[in-house]
């Protein structure tokens, strides 16, 4: 699990009937430097990735979320997917080892 921030949303015209009732979210992944100053909203260098959210994330919320085939395992069926959010990330604490 990576965790990542929240910076937008994808809108679709069309969308696979599996995916009813959810979004697609753009998610910053969060290194280091946004994990010890969780507060700022500094965007990532590295690429942004789409998630697919069923939870209710928001702008600027904090997510946990898995990539590759671990994000197909909470459907039923195959599903055409490549990140999941799996949480929201109410409070974070991080202590950089000394």
């Amino acid at each position: 699990m990576r965790l990542g921030r929240v910076i937008g949303r994808v809108t679709l015209s069309r969308q696979d009937p599996a995916f009813r009732g959810a979004r697609w979210m753009i998610v910053s992944p969060m290194s280091r430097p946004q994990l010890s100053q969780p507060g700022e909203e500094l965007i990532s260098k590295s690429a942004s990735v789409v998630v697919y959210d069923d939870l209710g994330a928001s702008r600027g919320d904090i997510i946990g979320f898995v990539e590759g085939a671990e994000a197909t395992a909470p459907f039923e069926r195959p599903t055409p997917i490549d990140a999941y959010n799996a949480a929201i990330i109410e409070n974070l604490n991080y202590q950089p080892a000394s």
